[in-house]
């Protein structure tokens, strides 16, 4: 059964990449919440106990669960706040339903890998205002791996619109896509494993808010 389950799955990522169904509904659906051995975890985030780290700031900020999503509140500006899940992963794929809530589309938003610590780290950010791009912290200096600044792209949906992200950290590979479309592609070989996860920040105004939904981590 979990050879035949296996095949399916690779047929079945395939169909979800090109159809935009959800990939956590899915695979609950065809497995009844059994994984396949391509598939490190699924989240939908409707079980509050499921691992990820919540938090209260005293800013005002916060990470909780919310009506099926995980939910990021930045309350400070010039700042990023991130949840990781507790894993430790070396090549992955991963991918998540993300919309803004509440707060200016001048924000930024995304996923996490090879998450060493709150200062090491990679993460595949875009912001409602249309930009994205890939970034390395290291030593608490964020870098952006995939140019100068962060680049405009029109595969991004503007304000409240769901994106789909897509991460792809595969050896030295960095892949970032955006509702199926690929954006960026590069190298770098600091980091070879860590956790995973997701992250959202406010530039000059707070008061951003991001729910994050149906994330899964694959084998690439």
């Amino acid at each position: 059964m979990r050879r035949l389950a296996g095949t399916i799955l690779t047929v079945l990522i395939l169909i979800i990449f090109l159809t935009g169904c959800s990939f956590n509904d899915v695979v609950e659906q065809i497995f009844g919440g059994q994984k396949s051995d391509n598939v490190l975890m699924v989240d939908n985030f409707t079980d509050p106990m499921s691992g990820w780290k919540v938090w209260v700031g005293e800013d005002g900020s916060s990470i909780d669960y919310t009506d099926g999503a995980l939910r990021i509140f930045v309350n400070k500006s010039q700042f990023d706040y991130w949840s990781v899940a507790g894993k430790n992963y070396d090549n992955v794929h991963l991918e998540s339903d993300i919309k803004k809530g509440a707060g200016p589309d001048d924000n930024d938003y995304g996923l996490i890998c090879r998450y060493q610590d709150e200062n090491n780290f990679y993460a595949f950010v875009i912001s409602s205002d249309g930009y994205a791009g890939i970034i390395k912290v290291k030593n608490g200096e964020y870098q952006v791996l995939s140019g100068d600044m962060l680049q405009y792209s029109e595969a991004i949906h503007r304000g409240s619109d769901k994106n789909r992200l897509q991460a792809i950290c595969n050896g030295s590979i960095l892949t970032f896509s955006v509702n199926g479309i690929k954006l960026f592609e590069v190298t770098d070989e600091d980091f070879t494993s860590g956790d995973v996860g997701v992250i959202a920040g406010a530039y000059d105004t707070a008061g951003v808010e991001v729910f994050f939904d149906n994330f899964a981590a694959l084998k690439p």
